[in-house]
């Protein structure tokens, strides 16, 4: 587990603009933001990419209707077979040259505002795909700097299609989640189901539909519940942080890659000191 040391009394800076300061206050206030994406071409060509790469697993023709088809994979296969369509997708999805970067698009100016203009982002971007009634996709409560993950970074979450209810996801909302992470030694002995029961009235189910991103602090309890809604999840998700923020297990090089170093930072890095001047 890593933490952070620093604390600011005023994290937004004058210097940003109103629009920057906004969002960073409404950021730390909830612990998430969810937009439209920014680019809607890039998440079209991500959705009906994902929706082919799952057709050619499944041995059939591209669909027409991508939303419903994702919607109703669940009609396509049992759920049994249900991780290797989707290692198949993941797999097919990371080897496409333009797809990180697309990512990126999606959500670049909100993540700049909110993380820094010199990123790490992660190198493989996840894919979650949750069936209805499915209790072998469930993300038991969790905060990912609980294990290994850095303080720094903000998860962008991508619905592919409308996600609602348990459909989607949870998050514990940053007061509750500060008032119940400083008693935690009395769950020491509990399960994670026993900490959700505890803390199930305060969490927030965040509706996003297809168009829009969710951007949201991985220092928050967050996770899913089993799918009650009768359609198919499929939601994707990447970290980003700070290029030169701290790092926990998760480190530059290995599972973060830089995406954006600034001509000073990189001459800065690449700068030696002349010899043969010393006294």
């Amino acid at each position: 587990m890593c933490t952070a040391t620093a604390k600011l009394d005023d994290p937004i800076d004058g210097f940003l603009s109103a629009d920057e300061a906004a969002l960073g206050r409404r950021f730390i206030a909830d612990g998430h933001v969810i937009r439209s994406v920014e680019d809607t071409a890039a998440l079209d060509r991500i959705r009906s990419a994902a929706a082919g790469h799952a057709a050619r697993h499944l041995g059939i023709a591209a669909p027409n209707d991508v939303g419903g088809f994702l919607n109703r994979i669940h009609e396509q296969l049992p759920v049994a077979k249900l991780n290797d369509l989707r290692l198949a997708v993941f797999n097919g999805m990371n080897a496409e040259p333009w797809f990180r970067r697309s990512y990126f698009a999606l959500a670049r100016g909100a993540i700049e505002t909110l993380v820094g203009n010199e990123l790490a982002m992660q190198r493989r971007i996840n894919l979650s795909i949750q069936m209805p009634d499915d209790d072998s996709s469930l993300l038991p409560v969790h905060a990912d700097v609980w294990s290994g993950d850095s303080p720094f970074e903000v998860v962008a979450w991508l619905p592919l299609v409308d996600c609602r209810k348990t459909k989607s996801m949870f998050l514990l909302p940053p007061a509750a989640n500060a008032r119940h992470a400083a008693q935690f030694g009395t769950y020491s002995k509990g399960t994670a189901e026993d900490l959700f029961r505890v803390i199930e009235p305060e969490l927030t189910w965040l509706d996003i539909k297809y168009g829009e991103i969710l951007l949201f602090t991985q220092n928050l309890m967050h996770g899913n519940r089993l799918n009650r809604e009768g359609e198919t999840r499929w939601s994707m998700n990447c970290r980003f942080k700070s290029l030169f923020s701290p790092y926990c297990d998760k480190r530059l090089g290995e599972f973060f890659e830089p995406i954006t170093i600034r001509a000073a930072s990189r001459l800065g890095m690449d700068y030696r000191h002349p010899t043969g001047f010393e006294a």
